[in-house]
């Protein structure tokens, strides 16, 4: 029998292990947060500049559909705005073609983002959740079965766990954490989930001010020639600071960083003119060069193959370990909104079990 007075690990404090840290919290149950990181947010990852616009290097977005992250953010008294996308677009169809301005219909379904950032949420899970339970820069490597738990081993220390939920990217867990006797399914399925987010690169710009609203344009690029293949306006909601943000062709992942920023600059020179020449700060984030977050794949998965698979559904060695996260989600896996929603099953699934176990004894 396994010991229900030991605590809860995680691993994983990225939104998904912290949602589920505080949702176990709330129900009285006691969590360790195992993050191999020095910092919390996994895939949520917001660059703060003094007096520039924050620029959104991981998650962005959400929708009103999105109900289990709204329903967190308002908890906690965070709320949203609508991504701007007044005037025209710019869509580049094919190399030889000129861009054309397009007007943007309607959008019934906009697009929102966090006021304040989307590492504000993160914030405020960090805040709730006692510090002491949050434990930086522990690579887990191993988790092992005990007599009346789990052992789950980092680069450091060892820790007794009754139950362990890993908040990892299936692939990544299965690739880089050493596992006891669950199912071969589990890791064939796993092995062949993509990696939210995994393949992409975005990038970011701030600028002094929003010069792409003046002529009309609302800042928003789509691009078959690249390297820019998507691009929004991302001033921050007060309209002091201003950005543009975006992602990359995932090829440009082969080139280094000033000569990506070199390709950005020089396509946006097309529609915009000496003016990008005037920017504040250039970054950008491959995502799969984050060994914590990617992990190269035996098979390279179609977008969101596996994602939402029911094999993540259960509780494996007899209710003590589950594969949580983002892409494990019924609904709106790999969204912010399917990393709340991962989280608060798994803490409804544990207390469902520890009740049953105690009732039973």
């Amino acid at each position: 029998m396994q010991d229900n007075n030991l605590p809860i690990i995680i691993i994983g404090a990225g939104l998904s292990g912290l949602s589920l840290a505080y949702f176990l919290q709330e129900r009285g149950l006691s969590a360790n947060v195992l993050e191999a990181r020095q910092r919390p947010g996994g895939r949520i990852l917001t660059s703060f500049k003094a007096q520039q616009a924050p620029i959104e290097m991981g998650a962005t977005w959400l929708g009103n559909k999105h109900t289990a992250l709204v329903e967190l953010l308002a908890s906690f008294g965070i709320g949203k705005y609508e991504q701007y996308q007044n005037g025209l677009a710019i869509y580049e169809s094919q190399p030889t073609a000129p861009a054309q301005l397009i007007r943007l219909p309607p959008n019934p379904e906009p697009s929102y983002r966090i006021d304040g950032s989307s590492s504000r949420l993160i914030e405020h899970l960090t805040k709730v959740i006692p510090a002491s339970q949050i434990k930086y820069e522990q690579l887990v490597q191993k988790v092992e079965k005990t007599a009346n738990g789990l052992l789950v081993h980092t680069q450091n220390q060892s820790w007794k766990a009754s139950i362990v939920v890993s908040t990892l990217p299936p692939n990544l867990l299965v690739k880089t954490v050493e596992l006891p006797d669950l199912p071969e399914e589990v890791y064939e399925i796993a092995a062949r989930t993509h990696t939210w987010m995994g393949e992409s690169i975005k990038f970011g710009l701030r600028f002094k001010e929003a010069f792409w609203r003046k002529p009309q344009t609302s800042g928003t690029i789509f691009s078959n020639v690249g390297p820019i293949i998507e691009c929004h306006d991302h001033t921050d909601p007060s309209g002091q600071y201003f950005g543009l943000k975006g992602f990359l062709h995932p090829s440009t992942y082969r080139f280094d960083f000033e000569n990506r920023k070199q390709q950005v600059l020089q396509q946006l020179r097309k529609f915009y003119g000496a003016v990008i020449d005037d920017y504040l700060d250039y970054e950008d984030r491959v995502w799969r060069a984050e060994t914590f977050t990617y992990h190269p794949y035996d098979t390279e998965p179609i977008p969101h193959q596996n994602n939402g698979h029911p094999i993540f559904r259960q509780a494996f060695l007899e209710g003590r370990f589950y594969i949580s996260g983002s892409e494990t989600a019924a609904q709106f896996p790999g969204y912010m909104d399917g990393a709340v929603r991962a989280a608060r099953w798994i803490s409804k699934s544990i207390f469902s079990t520890i009740q049953k176990q105690q009732i039973s004894t």
